[in-house]
């Protein structure tokens, strides 16, 4: 098991489904990237007040607060993460909403793995990119 310093980035994944954030985490471990669950939008919240997070990826649907809810408080409270929502419908005007608060991405569920893996590397590159392991 690694320790702290080894990671690079924390990315908070929110989602009820458990089997969807051991999967995740699975993938983003050897990366070098630490992934921090929440099963509803307070307890992402919370863990974005309490705990650095380089990005996020939120469920639109989830108990007690949705994605873009959890996107407008963060926002609000300047505590700004660069997120990517996962929605099963994607309206035009689910987008341009999300778009409107500035959110990185917007994924129709169920998530293609491979997109969601680009999407996190991209957000993190551009957001964080003097961390980001570069070509030499």
């Amino acid at each position: 098991m690694g320790t702290a310093q080894e990671h690079r980035f924390t990315v908070l994944l929110a989602n009820q489904t458990e089997d969807w954030h051991a999967t995740i985490s699975g993938l983003l471990a050897p990366q070098g990237v630490q992934t921090l669950s929440a099963h509803s939008g307070r307890e992402a919240l919370d863990l974005i007040e309490s705990r650095p997070v380089h990005a996020a990826v939120l469920d639109y649907q989830m108990p007690q607060l949705g994605g873009l809810q959890v996107i407008r408080l963060m926002n609000e409270q300047r505590k700004a993460v660069p997120a990517i929502l996962l929605a099963n419908d994607l309206t035009s005007h689910l987008l341009r909403e999300a778009l409107g608060m500035h959110v990185f991405s917007v994924l129709s569920k169920p998530v293609d793995t491979n997109l969601l893996l680009d999407a996190l590397a991209r957000v993190l590159r551009r957001y964080h990119a003097s961390q980001w392991p570069g070509r030499g």
